[in-house]
Protein backbone atom coordinates (compact mmCIF):
# COMPACT_ATOMS: atom_id res chain seq x y z
CA UNK A 1 0.00 0.00 0.00
CA UNK A 2 1.30 3.45 -0.86
CA UNK A 3 1.99 5.68 2.14
CA UNK A 4 0.24 8.95 2.87
CA UNK A 5 2.43 12.05 2.49
CA UNK A 6 1.87 14.35 5.47
CA UNK A 7 3.34 17.83 4.89
CA UNK A 8 4.03 19.93 8.00
CA UNK A 9 6.69 22.29 9.27
CA UNK A 10 7.65 20.63 12.57
CA UNK A 11 6.69 17.77 14.84
CA UNK A 12 6.60 19.27 18.34
CA UNK A 13 7.04 16.84 21.25
CA UNK A 14 3.33 16.88 22.03
CA UNK A 15 2.54 15.62 18.51
CA UNK A 16 4.98 12.68 18.36
CA UNK A 17 2.53 10.22 19.89
CA UNK A 18 -0.23 11.36 17.56
CA UNK A 19 1.82 10.68 14.42
CA UNK A 20 2.91 7.31 15.81
CA UNK A 21 -0.73 6.38 16.39
CA UNK A 22 -1.64 7.41 12.84
CA UNK A 23 1.30 5.48 11.36
CA UNK A 24 0.06 2.33 13.10
CA UNK A 25 -3.21 2.72 11.22
CA UNK A 26 -2.05 4.17 7.90
CA UNK A 27 1.43 3.94 6.28
CA UNK A 28 2.82 7.45 6.66
CA UNK A 29 5.69 9.62 5.50
CA UNK A 30 6.25 13.09 6.90
CA UNK A 31 7.67 15.92 4.79
CA UNK A 32 9.10 18.44 7.25
CA UNK A 33 9.99 21.87 5.89
CA UNK A 34 10.97 23.71 9.08
CA UNK A 35 10.62 27.46 9.49
CA UNK A 36 8.65 29.29 12.14
CA UNK A 37 6.49 27.43 14.63
CA UNK A 38 3.71 28.68 16.89
CA UNK A 39 4.53 25.98 19.42
CA UNK A 40 6.38 26.83 22.60
CA UNK A 41 8.83 24.00 21.95
CA UNK A 42 10.94 23.30 18.90
CA UNK A 43 10.27 20.33 16.69
CA UNK A 44 11.96 17.03 17.52
CA UNK A 45 14.78 15.80 15.30
CA UNK A 46 13.36 12.29 14.99
CA UNK A 47 9.54 12.10 15.06
CA UNK A 48 9.67 8.31 15.24
CA UNK A 49 7.93 7.66 11.91
CA UNK A 50 9.27 7.71 8.31
CA UNK A 51 10.14 11.28 7.41
CA UNK A 52 12.23 13.50 5.19
CA UNK A 53 13.38 17.11 5.41
CA UNK A 54 12.37 19.21 2.41
CA UNK A 55 12.34 22.79 1.24
CA UNK A 56 8.96 24.30 0.58
CA UNK A 57 9.70 24.69 -3.11
CA UNK A 58 10.32 20.92 -3.32
CA UNK A 59 6.89 19.98 -2.03
CA UNK A 60 5.02 20.34 -5.32
CA UNK A 61 7.17 17.79 -7.13
CA UNK A 62 7.03 15.41 -4.18
CA UNK A 63 3.24 15.61 -4.00
CA UNK A 64 2.98 15.13 -7.78
CA UNK A 65 5.23 12.06 -7.84
CA UNK A 66 2.41 9.54 -7.74
CA UNK A 67 4.20 7.69 -4.92
CA UNK A 68 1.52 8.44 -2.34
CA UNK A 69 -2.00 7.29 -1.59
CA UNK A 70 -2.94 10.81 -0.48
CA UNK A 71 -1.34 14.15 0.37
CA UNK A 72 -2.18 15.86 3.67
CA UNK A 73 -1.09 19.42 4.42
CA UNK A 74 -1.73 21.93 7.19
CA UNK A 75 -1.83 25.70 6.98
CA UNK A 76 1.76 26.49 8.08
CA UNK A 77 4.41 27.88 5.76
CA UNK A 78 4.45 30.44 2.98
CA UNK A 79 4.11 28.20 -0.07
CA UNK A 80 3.88 24.68 1.37
CA UNK A 81 0.08 24.52 1.27
CA UNK A 82 -0.50 25.73 -2.31
CA UNK A 83 2.49 23.64 -3.45
CA UNK A 84 1.10 20.49 -1.84
CA UNK A 85 -2.35 21.07 -3.33
CA UNK A 86 -1.01 21.84 -6.81
CA UNK A 87 1.27 18.82 -6.70
CA UNK A 88 -1.50 16.50 -5.57
CA UNK A 89 -3.72 17.73 -8.39
CA UNK A 90 -0.92 17.32 -10.95
CA UNK A 91 -0.29 13.78 -9.76
CA UNK A 92 -4.02 12.97 -9.55
CA UNK A 93 -3.58 12.17 -5.88
CA UNK A 94 -6.33 12.91 -3.32
CA UNK A 95 -5.64 15.99 -1.20
CA UNK A 96 -6.57 16.43 2.47
CA UNK A 97 -6.53 19.85 4.14
CA UNK A 98 -5.67 19.80 7.85
CA UNK A 99 -7.24 22.96 9.23
CA UNK A 100 -6.89 24.75 12.55
CA UNK A 101 -8.68 27.92 11.42
CA UNK A 102 -11.98 28.96 12.93
CA UNK A 103 -11.50 32.52 11.73
CA UNK A 104 -9.55 33.79 8.74
CA UNK A 105 -6.54 35.92 9.84
CA UNK A 106 -6.99 39.59 8.98
CA UNK A 107 -3.41 40.62 8.26
CA UNK A 108 -2.84 42.22 4.82
CA UNK A 109 -1.00 39.12 3.54
CA UNK A 110 -3.87 36.84 4.53
CA UNK A 111 -6.50 39.14 3.08
CA UNK A 112 -4.69 39.39 -0.27
CA UNK A 113 -3.45 35.80 -0.63
CA UNK A 114 -4.53 33.59 2.24
CA UNK A 115 -8.28 34.07 2.09
CA UNK A 116 -8.65 33.30 -1.65
CA UNK A 117 -6.43 30.23 -1.27
CA UNK A 118 -8.43 28.88 1.67
CA UNK A 119 -11.71 29.54 -0.14
CA UNK A 120 -10.45 27.39 -3.01
CA UNK A 121 -9.15 24.64 -0.77
CA UNK A 122 -12.35 24.33 1.26
CA UNK A 123 -14.29 23.73 -1.95
CA UNK A 124 -11.78 21.56 -3.80
CA UNK A 125 -10.02 19.46 -1.15
CA UNK A 126 -11.06 15.84 -1.25
CA UNK A 127 -11.38 15.93 2.54
CA UNK A 128 -10.87 18.38 5.38
CA UNK A 129 -9.68 17.29 8.82
CA UNK A 130 -10.44 19.86 11.53
CA UNK A 131 -9.01 20.48 15.00
CA UNK A 132 -12.51 20.30 16.45
CA UNK A 133 -16.18 20.89 15.65
CA UNK A 134 -15.67 24.67 15.72
CA UNK A 135 -13.17 24.41 12.86
CA UNK A 136 -15.30 21.82 11.07
CA UNK A 137 -18.28 24.20 11.12
CA UNK A 138 -16.21 26.94 9.47
CA UNK A 139 -15.00 24.53 6.78
CA UNK A 140 -18.54 23.40 5.97
CA UNK A 141 -19.80 26.98 5.87
CA UNK A 142 -17.13 27.73 3.27
CA UNK A 143 -18.09 24.88 0.99
CA UNK A 144 -16.21 21.82 2.26
CA UNK A 145 -18.21 18.66 1.68
CA UNK A 146 -16.17 15.88 3.28
CA UNK A 147 -15.23 17.10 6.76
CA UNK A 148 -13.84 15.07 9.67
CA UNK A 149 -12.64 15.92 13.17
CA UNK A 150 -9.32 14.81 14.66
CA UNK A 151 -9.62 16.06 18.26
CA UNK A 152 -6.62 17.79 19.75
CA UNK A 153 -4.86 15.58 22.26
CA UNK A 154 -1.83 15.23 24.51
CA UNK A 155 -0.22 12.19 26.08
CA UNK A 156 -2.84 11.63 28.76
CA UNK A 157 -0.77 8.97 30.53
CA UNK A 158 2.11 11.41 30.95
CA UNK A 159 0.10 14.45 31.94
CA UNK A 160 -2.08 12.59 34.46
CA UNK A 161 0.79 11.06 36.45
CA UNK A 162 0.83 11.96 40.15
CA UNK A 163 3.44 14.48 41.22
CA UNK A 164 4.96 15.59 44.48
CA UNK A 165 4.73 19.28 43.66
CA UNK A 166 4.76 21.42 46.84
CA UNK A 167 2.00 23.89 47.63
CA UNK A 168 3.38 27.11 49.04
CA UNK A 169 0.30 29.36 48.86
CA UNK A 170 -3.35 29.00 49.86
CA UNK A 171 -4.51 29.59 46.28
CA UNK A 172 -2.40 29.20 43.16
CA UNK A 173 -3.31 30.23 39.61
CA UNK A 174 -1.01 29.24 36.77
CA UNK A 175 -0.65 30.57 33.23
CA UNK A 176 1.34 28.72 30.56
CA UNK A 177 2.08 30.44 27.30
CA UNK A 178 4.38 32.50 25.16
CA UNK A 179 4.76 36.20 26.05
CA UNK A 180 2.61 37.40 23.14
CA UNK A 181 -0.42 39.68 23.15
CA UNK A 182 -2.66 36.95 21.77
CA UNK A 183 -2.05 34.68 24.77
CA UNK A 184 -3.60 37.28 27.07
CA UNK A 185 -1.01 37.44 29.86
CA UNK A 186 -1.50 41.21 30.15
CA UNK A 187 -5.26 40.71 30.60
CA UNK A 188 -4.54 38.18 33.34
CA UNK A 189 -2.15 40.52 35.14
CA UNK A 190 -4.74 43.30 34.98
CA UNK A 191 -7.37 40.92 36.39
CA UNK A 192 -5.05 39.79 39.16
CA UNK A 193 -4.39 43.38 40.24
CA UNK A 194 -8.04 44.37 39.92
CA UNK A 195 -9.22 41.43 41.99
CA UNK A 196 -7.05 42.19 45.00
CA UNK A 197 -6.69 38.45 45.41
CA UNK A 198 -2.96 38.83 45.99
CA UNK A 199 -3.71 40.03 49.52
CA UNK A 200 -5.15 36.62 50.46
CA UNK A 201 -2.02 34.44 50.42
CA UNK A 202 -2.47 33.68 46.73
CA UNK A 203 0.11 33.29 43.98
CA UNK A 204 0.01 33.75 40.23
CA UNK A 205 2.65 31.80 38.31
CA UNK A 206 3.36 32.63 34.67
CA UNK A 207 5.27 29.83 32.97
CA UNK A 208 6.86 30.66 29.64
CA UNK A 209 6.27 34.40 29.96
CA UNK A 210 9.30 36.36 31.12
CA UNK A 211 11.95 34.83 33.34
CA UNK A 212 12.56 34.18 36.98
CA UNK A 213 13.01 31.44 39.57
CA UNK A 214 10.84 28.34 39.02
CA UNK A 215 9.14 28.34 42.43
CA UNK A 216 5.88 29.44 43.98
CA UNK A 217 6.45 31.81 46.91
CA UNK A 218 4.18 32.35 49.91
CA UNK A 219 2.15 35.52 49.83
CA UNK A 220 0.50 37.35 46.99
CA UNK A 221 3.38 37.33 44.55
CA UNK A 222 3.40 37.11 40.78
CA UNK A 223 6.15 34.77 39.64
CA UNK A 224 7.56 34.85 36.10
CA UNK A 225 8.88 31.32 35.91
CA UNK A 226 10.10 31.44 32.32
CA UNK A 227 10.15 28.47 29.94
CA UNK A 228 10.16 25.11 31.72
CA UNK A 229 10.57 21.46 30.64
CA UNK A 230 7.41 19.30 30.48
CA UNK A 231 8.03 17.64 33.85
CA UNK A 232 8.20 21.00 35.59
CA UNK A 233 5.14 22.23 33.71
CA UNK A 234 3.26 19.20 34.99
CA UNK A 235 4.41 20.02 38.52
CA UNK A 236 3.12 23.58 38.23
CA UNK A 237 -0.25 22.31 36.97
CA UNK A 238 -0.49 19.76 39.78
CA UNK A 239 0.24 22.43 42.38
CA UNK A 240 -2.29 24.89 40.96
CA UNK A 241 -5.91 25.40 41.91
CA UNK A 242 -6.72 26.74 38.46
CA UNK A 243 -5.08 27.08 35.06
CA UNK A 244 -5.94 30.32 33.30
CA UNK A 245 -6.07 30.53 29.48
CA UNK A 246 -7.01 34.16 28.75
CA UNK A 247 -6.28 34.23 25.00
CA UNK A 248 -7.58 37.12 22.92
CA UNK A 249 -8.17 37.45 19.20
CA UNK A 250 -5.77 39.53 17.14
CA UNK A 251 -5.57 40.34 13.43
CA UNK A 252 -3.25 37.40 12.84
CA UNK A 253 -4.25 34.86 15.48
CA UNK A 254 -7.21 33.12 17.04
CA UNK A 255 -6.28 30.37 19.50
CA UNK A 256 -6.87 27.16 17.50
CA UNK A 257 -7.12 25.00 20.61
CA UNK A 258 -4.82 25.53 23.59
CA UNK A 259 -3.34 22.14 24.54
CA UNK A 260 -2.56 23.42 28.03
CA UNK A 261 -6.26 22.86 28.72
CA UNK A 262 -5.79 19.13 28.08
CA UNK A 263 -2.65 19.08 30.20
CA UNK A 264 -4.28 20.85 33.14
CA UNK A 265 -7.45 18.77 33.03
CA UNK A 266 -5.38 15.59 33.18
CA UNK A 267 -4.15 16.81 36.57
CA UNK A 268 -7.76 17.46 37.71
CA UNK A 269 -6.99 21.18 37.59
CA UNK A 270 -9.99 23.24 36.47
CA UNK A 271 -9.56 25.81 33.72
CA UNK A 272 -10.65 29.41 33.39
CA UNK A 273 -10.60 30.11 29.67
CA UNK A 274 -11.73 32.95 27.45
CA UNK A 275 -14.34 32.41 24.77
CA UNK A 276 -11.59 32.93 22.16
CA UNK A 277 -9.93 29.62 23.11
CA UNK A 278 -10.46 26.78 20.64
CA UNK A 279 -10.79 24.23 23.45
CA UNK A 280 -13.88 26.17 24.55
CA UNK A 281 -15.40 26.55 21.10
CA UNK A 282 -14.49 22.92 20.35
CA UNK A 283 -16.36 21.58 23.36
CA UNK A 284 -13.62 20.40 25.73
CA UNK A 285 -13.77 23.23 28.28
CA UNK A 286 -17.38 23.69 29.38
CA UNK A 287 -18.62 26.46 31.64
CA UNK A 288 -19.48 25.24 35.14
CA UNK A 289 -18.91 21.63 34.06
CA UNK A 290 -15.10 21.37 34.10
CA UNK A 291 -14.08 25.02 34.16
CA UNK A 292 -15.26 28.58 33.81
CA UNK A 293 -15.54 30.56 30.57
CA UNK A 294 -15.17 34.35 30.50
CA UNK A 295 -15.36 36.97 27.74
CA UNK A 296 -11.99 37.51 26.09
CA UNK A 297 -10.17 40.71 27.00
CA UNK A 298 -12.37 41.37 30.05
CA UNK A 299 -10.18 41.60 33.18
CA UNK A 300 -13.17 42.31 35.42
CA UNK A 301 -14.92 39.10 34.40
CA UNK A 302 -11.67 37.18 34.79
CA UNK A 303 -11.09 38.68 38.24
CA UNK A 304 -14.58 37.58 39.28
CA UNK A 305 -13.93 34.03 38.05
CA UNK A 306 -10.66 33.88 40.00
CA UNK A 307 -12.39 34.99 43.19
CA UNK A 308 -15.17 32.49 42.63
CA UNK A 309 -12.73 29.59 42.52
CA UNK A 310 -10.66 31.10 45.32
CA UNK A 311 -13.69 31.09 47.63
CA UNK A 312 -15.36 27.82 46.63
CA UNK A 313 -13.19 24.77 47.26
CA UNK A 314 -16.12 22.42 46.60
CA UNK A 315 -16.62 23.93 43.15
CA UNK A 316 -12.91 23.56 42.39
CA UNK A 317 -13.09 19.88 43.34
CA UNK A 318 -16.18 19.23 41.22
CA UNK A 319 -14.77 21.00 38.20
CA UNK A 320 -11.46 19.17 38.59
CA UNK A 321 -13.08 15.73 38.81
CA UNK A 322 -15.15 16.44 35.71
CA UNK A 323 -12.13 17.85 33.91
CA UNK A 324 -10.15 14.65 34.31
CA UNK A 325 -13.11 12.55 33.25
CA UNK A 326 -13.90 14.68 30.19
CA UNK A 327 -10.35 14.95 28.83
CA UNK A 328 -9.92 11.17 28.89
CA UNK A 329 -11.64 10.91 25.49
CA UNK A 330 -9.14 13.29 23.86
CA UNK A 331 -6.41 10.79 22.97
CA UNK A 332 -3.81 10.29 20.27
CA UNK A 333 -5.82 7.30 19.10
CA UNK A 334 -8.91 9.48 18.67
CA UNK A 335 -6.82 11.99 16.68
CA UNK A 336 -5.45 9.21 14.48
CA UNK A 337 -8.93 7.74 14.02
CA UNK A 338 -10.15 11.07 12.65
CA UNK A 339 -7.43 11.05 10.00
CA UNK A 340 -7.89 7.37 9.23
CA UNK A 341 -11.60 7.94 8.63
CA UNK A 342 -10.88 10.91 6.36
CA UNK A 343 -8.29 8.97 4.36
CA UNK A 344 -10.67 6.00 4.10
CA UNK A 345 -13.31 8.28 2.59
CA UNK A 346 -11.07 9.35 -0.30
CA UNK A 347 -11.76 8.27 -3.87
Amino acid sequence: MKPVLFVTNHVPPDRVGAFAALHRRVPLELALFGGRSIHATAGVEDPGVPHRTVRQREIRALAASGDYRAVVCGTAGRIALPAAFAGARAGRTPFVLWSALWAQPRTPAHVVAGAPLMATLYRRADAVVAYGPHVAAVARARGARNVHVAPQAVDNDYWSRPTAAPREADFVAVFLGRPTRAKGAVVLLDAWRESGIAASAAALVLVGAGSGPPRIPTGGAVVFAGPQPPEQVRNFLAAADVCVIPSIRTRGFREPWGLVANEAMNQSTPVIASDEVGAVAGGLVRHERNGLVVPAGDPTALASALWRLRDDAALRTTLGVNARRDVAAYTFEAWACGFETAIGSLP
